[in-house]
């Protein structure tokens, strides 16, 4: 296997691996770049720059973003931006300081319905990175309350409609892709057959990203079917997008490991570099 990866969590988000070993499975796996991109967070960047530098593994730097479309969340993927960009880290602070607060909200309603749940055990989940859905679900997994991550997604526990579940603050995905320029980045639209945890996103608004600027589409996901992928391929075509191939990979959350599962083609991974160097010229011009 070699070739690019451009969706990886570590445990600064929802992972199970540090960087360091991220970037060491990718050494194991043939691949020549991967992308660490957790869930609005950079944290996670820094030791990957380390660790790729030393065992010959390029690391793109990336973030996904959450951000909110018809009262569900779509998924941004940033990548190649400003790291020091004051916009974009106000803007993650503000996303992460909602999320540990959504987190201590969702807990106290699960303990309200009487789930034997705490958000302290939570927080170790987390293992100090941002606090997301799948930490709430795996102190459910470990209280006996589902079998599995997956099953607490459910409208009587944490899914979007759940008795438990509780709103994110989110950008719309226009202002976020706005940000994502505005910092010099690439934005790509995250796994679009996987939205509302089942159903796509809006063709609607896919072609309205595109028309604000949208980068491309991340056709190749493991959740998506060959039947889904080569319909987002040709939607990328016929929108004048990049479109990209990821595994979206969780470490241990999935079985298997995903990482490389999808790559991204060496031709749609230069226009993506290409196109990050033109928005950090046009940047640098206004």
């Amino acid at each position: 296997m070699s070739g690019t990866d451009l969706h990886v969590h570590t445990l600064f988000s929802d992972g199970t691996f540090t960087p360091r070993q991220s970037v060491q499975l990718a050494v194991e796996r043939g691949l020549d770049r991967i992308a660490v991109t957790d869930h609005d967070s950079l944290d996670g960047l820094s030791e990957a720059f380390e660790a790729g530098a030393e065992l010959g593994v390029e690391i793109v730097p990336g973030v996904e973003f959450s951000t909110v479309y018809g009262g569900e969340g779509v998924h941004i993927l940033c990548y190649f931006m400003d790291l020091s960009h004051p916009e974009l880290l106000a803007e993650l602070a503000r996303l992460r300081d909602d999320r540990f607060t959504r987190g201590e909200r969702m807990v106290a309603k699960l303990q309200e319905l009487g789930y034997p749940i705490s958000f302290e055990r939570v927080r170790e989940l987390a293992e100090g990175g941002n606090i997301i859905r799948p930490h709430v679900a795996q102190a459910l997994v470990e209280a006996g309350v589902v079998p599995t991550v997956k099953d607490a997604f459910s409208e009587e526990l944490i899914g979007s409609k759940g008795r438990a579940y509780v709103e994110k603050h989110a950008l719309h995905p226009l202002d976020a892709l706005a940000l994502i320029h505005r910092a010099g980045g690439v934005c790509v639209l995250a796994h679009p057959g996987t939205w509302r945890e089942a159903s796509a996103v809006p063709s609607r608004l896919i072609e309205e990203l595109a028309e604000a600027g949208l980068d491309g589409i991340e056709a190749s996901h493991p959740e998506h079917t060959p039947e889904v992928e080569a319909r987002y391929v040709a939607v990328a075509h016929e929108l004048g997008l990049l479109w990209t191939g990821s595994s979206d990979c969780h470490g241990t959350r999935y079985d298997p490991v995903r990482l490389g599962a999808r790559t991204t083609p060496p031709e749609q991974f230069e226009r993506l570099k290409e196109r990050a160097a033109q928005l950090r010229v046009s940047g640098a011009q206004l």
